[in-house]
């Protein structure tokens, strides 16, 4: 594996320092209240340059349009393990490495799921990620990509990682996402005992 070149690292650096003073400024003023030349401003950044790294305002905060560790999970999950199973061990793995610092993280998790502004898109967010985790899991089971089943199972998928995201943000992420995550995903596998 080759490590990233200059320019690649500069690019990282200029992102994370955009989303940084973002989160801050929504900190401060209120998400609503932050324009986007505020961001830019803060980030000695022209208002160009921040629109190169994130088409909108609301991409700081959801900047995918599905979720990037649940998409790589469903692409790495093993062959020969059963689904739930692999896509648990999948999903922490990749989280382990995708993930971007605990108190952006935070931030950017109350901000989707409190900010009216951000609601609507965090759901699109979750329709684009269940689409792609569905679609995903038919081509490496070999079934028709409209089976409804696998929309039901990227769905729970979903809600597992939704519920984990919502309670560790609760909590002031006290306790590591992952075990919040591994704890809904074990159920899951179980298959969802009452």
């Amino acid at each position: 594996m080759t490590s990233p070149g200059l320019r690649e690292l500069k690019k990282a650096r200029t992102r994370r320092t955009i989303r940084e003073h973002a989160l801050r400024l929504f900190a401060e003023r209120g998400y609503a209240a932050t324009t986007v030349d505020q961001i830019a401003e803060a980030a000695e950044v022209s208002p160009s340059t921040f629109f190169r790294y994130f088409p909108t305002k609301d991409h700081v905060v959801l900047d995918e349009d599905a979720d990037p560790v649940l998409v790589a999970a469903a692409r790495a999950l093993p062959e020969g393990v059963p689904v739930a199973r692999g896509l648990r061990e999948a999903i922490l793995a990749v989280l382990d490495g995708h993930t971007p610092p605990a108190g952006d993280m935070l931030a950017m998790t109350r901000l989707a799921f409190g900010e009216p502004d951000l609601r609507a898109r965090t759901l699109e967010h979750a329709l684009a990620t269940e689409a792609a985790l569905a679609g995903i899991l038919a081509e490496r089971l070999g079934r028709d990509p409209g089976d409804m089943r696998l929309h039901v199972f990227a769905g729970a998928v979903l809600a597992a990682w939704v519920t984990a995201m919502r309670t560790w943000s609760a909590e002031d992420g006290v306790r590591p996402l992952a075990e919040y995550l591994d704890a809904n995903l074990a159920y899951l596998e179980a298959g969802l005992p009452l």
